[in-house]
Formats: C-alpha cells, sequence, structure tokens
C-alpha cells in the first residue's frame, strides 16, 4: 500500500511514517520545512520526502493519506485531497486500524514528563528480555529511534492530549485502547484548542472509560486527577507517590539518588545521572506500569541505571570553558521550575543557573501563564527570553514580577551576545524550548568557544 502522509517532519508524524515502512508499505510524505534530524531519520528508512504542499504531489493518487494534526483546511493538498475523493484518516486513527491490533499497549499521558517516562518505560522492557515497540515523541537514545515495530506483544506510546486531526477534534490518545495506562499530571495547557482545565479532564475521562476492568491505571494525587478518576474508572488503579502504593525516598536532594517502596518494602536504590524530582516521579510510573508487565522491581532499577534520558531533556551540549550548555524541552512554568530546581539541587553554590526562554507555544502565547511564568524561574540566578511574536499581554511586566532578574529580548542574536557577554566559568546555561529555537543551540556554543579561545 502507499501512504502518503502530510505534516510528516513532526515527532509523531515521523514516528508513525517509520512503524509504516517497517510494515512494508511504501511511504511518501511531505511538510512545510524538511530538515534534520527528522529528515535524515526518515530518508534512511527508504521515504521519500517532498518540500511544501503542492497537489502535484498526490500524483499518482496513493492508497491512503495521512492527514497530521497541523494540517488545516485551505492547505492545497488537503482540498486536494477532498476534491478528489482520495481515502484519508488520521495519525492516531492508523495507528488504532494498523498497528495497535492485538497489541498490550502501555500509553504515558499527562501534561508533563510524556517523552521521558514512555522513554524509560521501552528502556525497562528492553533491558529486562522483552522485545517492545514503541512510539514517543522524542528519539530514544538507548534506541536511537523515536519508534518501531516488533513482534513482542507489548507496545508503549506516548499518548498525547492533542486533538487528532482538523476533522477528528478527539485526543489523540482515545484511539490508542490501552491495557496499561500512566497519568503523569494533569494541568491546564494547549490553550489553543482547549478552553479550560474542564475540557482537558472531559477527554481524560473517555480515555479512562477505554480501559479494561482487568487494566491498571497508575497516577500520583492532585485534585485535577482526582475529580477526573470521580468521572468514572473502571480499572484497578495503583497511586504514585507519598503515602501511596509506590512511594520514593530520597537520598540526594537533587533527584540522583533514591529509594523505591512498594507497599512500604524497599525494593531498591536507583542512581543514576538524571535530576530533578520531576524525573524521580517519572522513574515511578515507569517502574510501575513495567511491573504490570512482568518486570520485577528491583530488575527495573538496575535497568534506570543506565538509563541516558531521550534527547532535549537536559541534554548536555557542550562544556566550553567549564561553562555547561544544556538543551531542554520545557516549556510550561511547572516543567520549567522542577528542572531548574534539579539543576539547583545539583550544583548548589557552585556555579551560576542562566536559563534562557523561547515561550513558543500557544498557551504561552496567548498569556495564559504569564503570572507564574516569572516565579518559575526563581532556581535560576539570571534569565533571558525572547520577546514573543504577536502577544496581547505585557511579558516586560510580567518578568518583572519574579525575582530572577530577567532580560526579555527581540532576537536570538541579542540573547547570544548578552549570554557571552554575561558568562563566566562554571555557569549551568539551559536553553528552554518545545522548537528549534531559530539554531540557537550550536549557535551559542560556537561564540562560547570563540571568546574563550581568545582568553
Amino acid at each position: 500500500m502507499h501512504i502518503h502522509i502530510l505534516g510528516i517532519c513532526g515527532t509523531f508524524m515521523g514516528g508513525l511514517a517509520l512503524l509504516a515502512r517497517q510494515m512494508g508499505h511504501q511511504v511518501t510524505g511531505s511538510d512545510a520545512n524538511v530538515y534534520p534530524p527528522m529528515s535524515t531519520q526518515l530518508q534512511q528508512q527508504g521515504i521519500e520526502l517532498i518540500q511544501g504542499y503542492q497537489p502535484s504531489q498526490l500524483e499518482p493518487s496513493p492508497d491512503l493519506v495521512v492527514i497530521g494534526n497541523a494540517m488545516s483546511r485551505g492547505n492545497p493538498c488537503v482540498e486536494a485531497v477532498l476534491e478528489r475523493g482520495l481515502a484519508y484518516t488520521s495519525g492516531p486513527q492508523f495507528l488504532a486500524e494498523h498497528i495497535l491490533p492485538g497489541k498490550w499497549v502501555l500509553a504515558v499521558s499527562g501534561t508533563h514528563g510524556k517523552t521521558t517516562t514512555a522513554s524509560m518505560l521501552a528502556w525497562l522492557l528492553q533491558d529486562n528480555g522483552l522485545n517492545p515497540s514503541f512510539l514517543i515523541g522524542g528519539v530514544v537514545q538507548e534506541f536511537g529511534l523515536s519508534a518501531r515495530l516488533t513482534d513482542d506483544p507489548f507496545f508503549v506510546v506516548e499518548a498525547d492530549e492533542y486533538d487528532s486531526a482538523f476533522f477528528d477534534k478527539r485526543s489523540k490518545f482515545v484511539h490508542y485502547r490501552p491495557r496499561t495506562l500512566v497519568i503523569n499530571n494533569l494541568e491546564f495547557d494547549h490553550a489553543d484548542i482547549f478552553d479550560s482545565l474542564q475540557d482537558i479532564q472531559k477527554q481524560f475521562h473517555h480515555l479512562l472509560r477505554m480501559v479494561p476492568s482487568s487494566g491498571l491505571i497508575l497516577h500520583p494525587g492532585g485534585e485535577a486527577i482526582e475529580q477526573t478518576l470521580a468521572l468514572g474508572c473502571y480499572s484497578e488503579q495503583q497511586r504514585l507517590g507519598d503515602d501511596n502504593d509506590w512511594q520514593v525516598n530520597k537520598i540526594s536532594a537533587d533527584g540522583s539518588v533514591f529509594e523505591v517502596l512498594l507497599g512500604g518494602e524497599v525494593q531498591g536504590r536507583v542512581q543514576w545521572d538524571l535530576i530533578g524530582d520531576h524525573n524521580v516521579s517519572n522513574a515511578l510510573a515507569a517502574l510501575a506500569a513495567a511491573r504490570h508487565v512482568g518486570v520485577r522491581p528491583a530488575d527495573g532499577i538496575a535497568s534506570l541505571a543506565q538509563f541516558q534520558g531521550p534527547k532535549r531533556r537536559m541534554e548536555l551540549r557542550a562544556t566550553v570553558n567549564g561553562i555547561q550548555v544544556f538543551d531542554d524541552f520545557a516549556h510550561h512554568p511547572t516543567a520549567i521550575h522542577t528542572t531548574l530546581t534539579g539543576l539547583r539541587h545539583r550544583v548548589g553554590d557552585q556555579g551560576r543557573i542562566i536559563a534562557i526562554l523561547e515561550p513558543r507555544s500557544n498557551t504561552m502565547k496567548r498569556g495564559v501563564h504569564q503570572h507564574s511564568l516569572a516565579a518559575s524561574l526563581t532556581p535560576a540566578d539570571q534569565a533571558y527570553m525572547l520577546a514573543p511574536d504577536q502577544v496581547d499581554w505585557d511579558v516586560h511586566r510580567a518578568m518583572a514580577a519574579g525575582t530572577t532578574p530577567t532580560e526579555v529580548l527581540n532576537s536570538i542574536d541579542a540573547i547570544i551576545t548578552a549570554v557571552v557577554a554575561n558568562s563566566r566559568r562554571d555557569d549551568q546555561i539551559v536553553i528552554m524550548s518545545n522548537g528549534g529555537f531559530g539554531g540557537i543551540h550550536q549557535r551559542l556554543i560556537e561564540q562560547l568557544k570563540e571568546r574563550y579561545a581568545k582568553a
């Protein structure tokens, strides 16, 4: 079957393309911006990529067009698909109909930590004799891929609450029908498609209704999650965190060493390279989910010691003159704060933390988090923020409300110039964005090298 994918270079759609190719289908696709690393990953798998959305790419007609959720009416290819009456579907629906039947789906959902927890879970299964399929919104360093398909019955999927397509406004995850479901946390996000937290809770309620009674739902406490569960839960539950079924006893403040307890009994000690309370919580969820398919907690704990973390989650990009430059995907105030807090616990007073933030998401640009954004930067010593385009909230006033000195600048070049000029040995620079941020990472590293080569 010839499958053509519109919006193929997104993390989800690119992963889906890899799975379809592994099934033996002819796969082609297009995107507005075809560039590495996704383009390289796809081309290496024999997938033809087309820049732009000219309708000519639909000739001869493919057997099926998979339309990404970034596509909307008015897109030339979308209009051509509808006019010609071509067969089309959404990415999540394709996954549900062609890949997931017969699989034991382990779905990782929540506002934060989905990619990291799903990556951990896939690794725990792999390292303990299983060979799981997976589709994750980031490159898992242990596998070098964001998706793969195997004959193993287990399928790990990052279960996103974002909508499926312009013609299917349900959350992606309602298509997945998980038997093991993790809900990491639940906060308001995606203001471009949800009007309130209650709208998101409704989608999670739909998800809960699909888990079989023999399935397992893993979640921490929290008012939003408990309210959602109260709408109807028909499966076994295990709770994560303080005074619950699964607990942790932190040995180090930065989260790099902690004990795991199940039913009050110590299962083992995790000692790894990751930091932050959020990653401790992610690990607890992954261990609990892996246990549901037969991985003993002690064995999972041993596997975590080798886990590197997915790319773009506090990924160390370079060290220049003792200055460490990290790339991190955090773009919501909660994630920003927990990431910076973990780093603060690790470095203590040895070196400054400099945060560089791109408020790129639609939720950020709409100002939904304007009153909590400045406070999220509190663990940092200095922050630089790219002035977001076309916003109707007072960015400078919002950032001035915090205790961390923050410069709001209008260009990436201005940020790089300011950071390089003010840098000093042992600084920890954390670049935070859910996008490419104009290639700031490598540009900053190169200018730091240039400055200190002259020193």
